[in-house]
């Protein structure tokens, strides 16, 4: 059975060297400044080129090492653990994964006791939490960009990706520093899990081989602008197999402004589960429409219970699917958009924030009607990293 792994790099405590955070205090005697590499397009009007993307963009892709917290990250006698990041500007800000500064697994884990960034030319600094979104699976770091040559990515657009474009992902893989794998887009439009009860959406897939220590590390496009944060696996073994998974950009570029504003990311909660709804369901139904959200249960006390929406109280089988909600309502449309099956009610209600009233066009007993609805905040409870 294939499984989907964080892709979290474990370390030993000893593997982190000597550093007790406390060099960049003791070098203030003479004024430090910041050296800042501009980055300029690597290839996407001349084609896929790994070498010249690889020479330009490595010096910005951070390794983030966290130490302590009381117990073994992805199994083992050593505490800490091993991820991937990359310079956003000259200001020290660093992207990577939440899961990567956690320690620990489990809903229980908290954030490592210590935090460092190494950067490709062995410089190791300290870095703190500005926030962490585990909806998204993102954090924003912040590092003193004193001294220090850094060399910021361009986050570009993931609404854009087409299957089989090239992409290449840099990152520390098993603690091996500056790696660069390349490949190309899989698939589109897959659902991934975070570190709550709510999936992430839209996210990446990609044949690059993404391994532990790759988590939080930039996949790129041809032009060198960041689509994505390599987030996990799927595996039986635990290693790379050609089936790796990145947050989009799109998802990525909402979380990290709103944590560089708030320290936290407000995201809005209806609080109803769904089935996508597709064409020979909707025919069985004897439904009017082809797409939309099938409501399959409401949970009581919700925004969505409030607003009285149900999923009925009859159900059938059909392809072989049990419990399918036969005469409940069906949501075709947020704030007057149309849903897709690549622009689904999650990813929907995933952009509107709590306390923001939608109006949802539904289908109840063969007659369309409007309602609408004041989100609430989502629920933080984490389920696991």
């Amino acid at each position: 059975m294939a499984l989907s792994v964080l892709a979290l790099g474990a370390i030993g405590v000893g593997g982190c060297g000597s550093d007790d955070g406390n060099s960049a205090a003791a070098s203030k005697e003479k004024t430090e400044t910041t050296r800042v590499q501009v980055v300029e397009s690597s290839g996407k009007d001349n084609g896929f080129n790994p070498e010249a993307l690889y020479k330009r963009l490595s010096p910005g892709v951070v390794t983030v090492i966290s130490r302590g917290g009381g117990k073994p990250v992805l199994g083992g006698d050593n505490e800490g653990g091993l991820g991937s990041g990359f310079v956003l500007d000259d200001e020290g800000h660093i992207a990577t994964n939440a899961h990567v500064i956690l320690a620990g697994m489990g809903p229980g884990a908290k954030r490592a006791d210590q935090l460092f960034v190494e950067f490709p030319d062995g410089n190791r600094v300290p870095a703190k939490v500005l926030g962490d979104d585990p909806n998204a699976d993102i954090a924003l770091l912040k590092v003193d960009p004193g001294g220090l040559p850094l060399t910021p990515l361009e986050l570009g657009s993931s609404k854009d990706l087409v299957v089989g474009e090239p992409v290449a992902a840099i990152g520390s893989p098993f603690a091996e520093r500056s790696t660069l794998t390349i490949g190309v887009v899989s698939a589109l439009d897959r659902a991934i899990e975070s570190l709550t009860d709510f999936r992430i959406g839209n996210a990446i897939q990609t044949d690059a081989a993404i391994n532990p220590g790759n988590s939080g590390g930039p996949l790129l496009d041809s032009g060198g602008k960041v689509i994505g944060i390599n987030q996990q696996i799927k595996s039986e073994g635990g290693g790379g197999e050609g089936v790796g998974f990145a947050v989009p950009v799109d998802v990525v570029r909402r979380s990290l402004e709103e944590l560089r504003e708030n320290g936290k990311v407000n995201y809005g909660f209806l609080g109803v589960t769904s089935q996508g709804l597709y064409p020979q369901l909707a025919e069985r139904l004897d439904l009017p429409v082809k797409q939309g959200a099938l409501i399959v249960k409401v949970q009581k006390g919700s925004p969505g219970g409030e607003a009285g929406l149900s999923a009925g109280d009859d159900e059938i089988t059909f392809q072989g699917q049990p419990d399918i909600p036969s005469n409940g309502d069906v949501i075709t449309a947020v704030d007057g958009k149309e849903l897709t099956r690549t622009d689904d009610l999650a990813d929907r209600i995933s952009l509107e924030h709590a306390g923001v009233e939608v109006e949802l066009e539904i289908l109840r007993d063969g007659e369309k009607r409007k309602v609408k609805v004041k989100l609430g905040a989502r629920p933080r409870s984490v389920t696991r990293p």
